[in-house]
Formats: C-alpha cells, structure tokens, sequence
C-alpha cells in the first residue's frame, strides 16, 4: 500500500489561536505529520510525491473566490498590518452581505472561527495538501485498491466557502469528487472524533455521494452546529447524509458498533468507491478527545473497512500530539495492509 505526501505540507505553522475565551497553543502542528511520515518510513510504506493537479479540482468543491483568496492572503494582511498576529476575528454570521475589499474583512468573511491563523507558509501547505488528496484518489482511478494520503493541514471542517477547525481546503470532499468522474456512487466515511462537518455541507444535496460521520456528540463538543442524527440530507441528498453520535466517555464496543452501522449503511448506498477521513483523535490519550478507542479499536476499523472490498482513498484529518499518535497510525495501516494482503 503507498503512501502520498509532500514536505512543503509542514509550512503552515501556526502558534496559537483564541477559544473559549483565551489564547492557547495550536494543536495542528507540523510535527503530527512527521511522526507519522517517520513511521511510514520505518514500516517500509512506499512514500510518493502529488503531481501538480492545479486549482481546478479545488474549485470543483469550493467556490473559487474563497481559493483564491489564499494564494496571497498572507503577504496583504503583513503589508497592512506588519505588528499585528494574521488570526480572523470578523465574522458575518449568516451568509447575508458580501466580502470587503479589506484584507481584515475578507480573511473573517472566508473563516468561521480563528483556529487557522495564517503563517507564511499556510498556501503552499494546504495546497499541498489538496494535491496529496488528488493523488491518492487518482491513484485509486487507476486501479490501486488502497492508497494512503497524508494530508495536513486536515480539511473535514471546511465548508464550501469557509474555513472551520483547523481545516482551509476539505481533501475528503475533493478526493470524493476526484473519484466521482471514475465511480457512479461514491461513499465517505468520517471517522475523526469530530463531525467531518465540512464534508456534510459540501454534499448535503448530492444523491451522489453517501456522506456518514462517526462523531462525539455536536451538542456539547465542536464543531457544535452541524452532524445531529436527525440530519439526512435534503433534496436529491435526502438520505445519502447519515450521523452517527457518541456520547463523551463511549468506550471501544460502544464506538465499533456504531461504526458497524456506518458500514452497513454504505454497503447499503452501494458505494462503488470509498473515501475514509481517518482521524487518529478518537484515541482515550488524545488531548482533543472525550471518547475511548483502543490501539485494537482501530485495528478493528482497518480491516473491516478492507473486507468492503471496495477502493478506497485513505485521507489523514485529525489525531494530534498525544502519547499514542504514531502508534496508533501504525496500527490501522499496518492492519489495512495485511487486510488486503490477506
């Protein structure tokens, strides 16, 4: 099983960013990918460089103003404000209105909330990143079974026209859409500890595209306002939207019998291609998480995810520096490699 992942993904170094009430350290960190770049390299995971696959895939799921707005958001906010930290905090709420021509308006209009602060290298890592996500869902089309992407900045969060949680551009909806032109019905299964939110709105209308979110509970834990059980879909997308909630402090069992469902659920769409947001962050040791899966849990995962059959784009999201990160990387692709060996 290959691996795709490219250097310039670790320029986008954020230091801190405002929640509930004060300045904390960023969780995304380079680092997370490192580790699990190393680990890769140790287990003798083929690693691969993305081509160049442009803009135009991106823009197939976000609107094309917000993209662009990246591309130089950096170098405009540094020529207004030199003194001043790049973290948004102008928001318009409800999407009535249109963005400023200021660069302090613009970055609130494209953001929902201040955890991506831009840095120098943000464009280049989530461009990158975006890259890796085509790639691998590139490679599928050709005929690879399983293919690994390495994705950071993660993307679950981001929503068609706005960042969100530490996400800029959403790679599980672009690699969606990449294998949509290749795969009649495609299927997304989200199994980061927060909703894939991001992904739900990008095909919340699209009979298309199953979208199902393994999830702690919206209603006291982040991303708070989209991925409720009673959330299906709407329009042609009217049951091709499945949520699944864990209550904080759920336990192994708890989490793959619900996962179960999911799975049932996409055999049921008849997915013809896959895509897996592969959060590390339900792990009990990562900070960010309130629920308990085990090193076994997420063995459990791979291989069931790999007895579908089904080709599948394995996208990186969350799992961030807790004791357990790399090892738990380890462990379901150590497992999803033996699964297809098998």
């Amino acid at each position: 099983m290959k691996a795709i992942f490219d250097e310039r993904q670790l320029r986008h170094t954020p230091e801190r960013y405002f929640r509930r009430g004060a300045y904390m350290p960023h969780p995304e960190q380079a680092e997370r990918a490192i580790l699990i770049r190393d680990m890769l390299i140790k287990n003798q995971f083929p690693i691969e460089k993305p081509r160049d696959f442009g803009d135009g895939p991106i823009k197939a799921v976000h609107d094309p103003d917000y993209v662009d707005f990246w591309k130089d958001a950096y170098q405009r906010w540094r020529a207004e404000a030199p003194d001043q930290e790049p973290i948004p905090n102008c928001h318009p709420g409800p999407r009535r209105g249109r963005p400023s021509s200021s660069v302090f308006g613009q970055l609130g209009w494209w953001a929902t909330d201040t955890s991506v602060p831009l840095t120098e290298g943000t464009w280049d890592a989530v461009y990158w990143s975006a890259q890796t996500a085509l790639e691998t869902a590139e490679r599928v089309k050709e005929g690879e079974r399983m293919v690994y992407g390495l994705c950071r900045p993660p993307g679950h969060h981001a929503l068609s026209n706005a960042s969100n949680g530490f996400c800029l551009f959403n790679n599980a909806a672009i690699a969606a859409q990449s294998l949509r032109t290749r795969f009649g019905k495609v299927a997304v299964l989200d199994i980061d500890t927060h909703t894939g939110n991001g992904t739900l709105d990008i095909f919340y209308d699209r009979g298309d595209v199953f979208v199902c979110s393994l999830h702690t509970d919206p209603d006291l834990y982040p991303t708070y306002y989209l991925g409720y059980e009673d959330e299906r879909g709407e329009g042609e997308g009217e049951g091709a939207t499945l949520n699944l909630c864990l209550k904080p402090g759920s336990d192994t069992d708890t989490i793959l019998g619900r996962f179960r469902e999911g799975l049932s659920a996409i055999t049921a769409f008849g997915a013809e291609a896959l895509v897996i947001s592969l959060g590390l962050d339900m792990a009990a040791d990562d900070p960010l998480s309130e629920v308990k899966l085990t090193g076994d849990g997420f063995a459990t995962m791979a291989r069931e995810i790999a007895e579908l059959g089904l080709p599948t784009a394995l996208i990186q999201e969350g799992g961030y520096l807790g004791p357990s990160l790399s090892r738990n990387a380890e462990i379901f692709l150590t497992a999803s490699r033996e699964a297809l060996a098998g």
